[in-house]
């Protein structure tokens, strides 16, 4: 017989749950994102040959490697946490990105022994990948049931608090090490330390992630008739649903990946900013953006979630190539950082509320891996490319191309929005204990 479903938690058991799930979910994007923080230190490591756009055109094939992992990641442990629990897959991802980061670490540079050397690297990412991709869906998903209906949209924002805390982690460390080092010392080995930091945080978390409470939601689920989890009970029964979720993100992860991740590297690369004064304005901008999401998070809670998400799309049209443009002549540091949070501020009214908006698609059983794969596979497509995209044409001298890619992509997710149901009003998160 199933476990009956236990009682509504109380505020302090709930604080503690959110806590602990944003918690994790900060050491799992701290390591996926001192990958991309510390790339301008490591790829002459692994890819010795070429000048630096080439460099970092390498190191961001791999970036986009790792994004391929991501729909089986969300595939396979989407599953596993709609079948043995969202504290079960928030577990299991943890473990994962410890071994990838430790890999990275560890791993010798090509003079050591050649081709073997990106190999490992390549692979490392594979695992975190795979990490990620299971992260997404569950940390969505448990955040999501936890909340409470009236703040669903503040509390589910945390997802990307956290998100962007990792990231920020990543760069404190890497504003750290870049005043304590040299710079010959840092393309040197310094680069490995913060990958052996990201290993030894997910042991705490393991144990956070274990004294975790199940939701109500999936106790619930497993009461009930329904079909099971996988691939083809989410394409057979909820179509309409996943292809929703791969339309809303597209634009919006591409938006969040070219004003963050990239846009550390377009500050040295195009605006001419030094490493030092690119890593300083992101880290400004970037704390910033990351108090706006509970903020618009909570808008949502008030106004609904498709207003948010259109206010987005119609900002993010209209200003992403003037934004562009206007960087590429920038030569002071606080009018960058300002021109950074104004994209940052715009992409908010994704950030903070897509993940709620995805988990309010999908009923319990099925709930984890319908915010996980579809998102994955739209993650893989034009976030995990992104830099790519932008490296490539910029070194065939078309990087202006760039920008206009990541307009009409936002404007195609814009589609989405107009189109869709507010799903704070049709919120299937409302009915799991009906």
């Amino acid at each position: 017989m199933p476990d009956p479903v236990p009682p509504a938690p109380t505020q302090r058991s709930r604080l503690f749950a959110i806590f602990g799930g944003s918690a994790g979910n900060l050491v799992e994007w701290y390591d996926w994102y001192v990958y991309s923080a510390f790339a301008l230190y490591f790829a002459p490591v692994f890819f010795p040959k070429g000048d630096q756009t080439a460099q970092l055109l390498n190191t961001a094939a791999v970036f986009a490697v790792g994004f391929l992992m991501r729909p089986i990641g969300a595939w396979i442990m989407g599953v596993y946490a709609d079948r043995h629990g969202r504290k079960a897959g928030l577990t299991l991802s943890i473990g994962l990105m410890c071994g990838g980061s430790l890999l990275i670490a560890v791993a010798p540079g090509y003079a050591a022994i050649g081709y073997w050397s990106p190999a490992l690297l390549i692979l490392a990412r594979l695992m975190q990948g795979l990490s990620v991709g299971g992260e997404y869906g569950a940390s969505a998903t448990y955040l999501s049931e936890m909340a409470s209906q009236k703040h669903r949209g503040f509390f589910s924002s945390f997802q990307y608090v956290t998100l962007i805390m990792g990231q920020l982690l990543a760069l404190a460390v890497l504003l750290v090490l870049q005043a304590t080092m040299s710079e010959a010392t840092l393309e040197a080995w310094g680069w490995r330390i913060p990958f052996l930091i990201g290993g030894a945080l997910a042991v705490s978390v393991l144990y956070l992630r274990r004294r975790l409470m199940e939701t109500q939601s999936f106790h619930a689920a497993k009461e009930r008739e329904g079909p099971k989890s996988g691939m083809f009970a989410l394409f057979r029964h909820y179509p309409g649903q996943a292809l929703l979720v791969i339309a809303l993100t597209a634009g919006g992860t591409l938006a969040f990946y070219a004003y963050s991740t990239y846009m550390q590297k377009f500050l040295v690369n195009t605006s001419g900013f030094s490493r030092e004064t690119a890593t300083a304005i992101m880290a400004c901008a970037l704390l910033v953006y990351m108090a706006l999401q509970p903020l618009v998070g909570g808008l949502s809670d008030r106004i609904g979630r498709r207003p948010i998400m259109i206010s987005f799309g119609v900002l993010g049209v209209a200003a992403t190539v003037w934004i562009f443009r206007s960087l590429e002549a920038v030569r002071n540091p606080i009018e960058a950082f300002l021109l950074v949070l104004l994209a940052l501020a715009i992409v908010s009214g994704y950030t903070a509320i897509n993940a709620v908006v995805k988990a309010e698609l999908f009923p319990a059983n099925i709930r984890a891996l319908g915010v996980a794969l579809p998102y994955a596979i739209a993650n893989a497509l034009f976030g995990g490319t992104a830099e790519y995209v932008a490296f490539y044409l910029k070194d065939i001298g078309m990087e202006s191309l760039f920008y206009w890619y990541v307009t009409g992509m936002i404007g195609v997710s814009l589609i989405a929005y107009l189109w869709m149901r507010d799903t704070k009003r049709h919120s299937l998160i409302d009915r799991d204990l009906d």
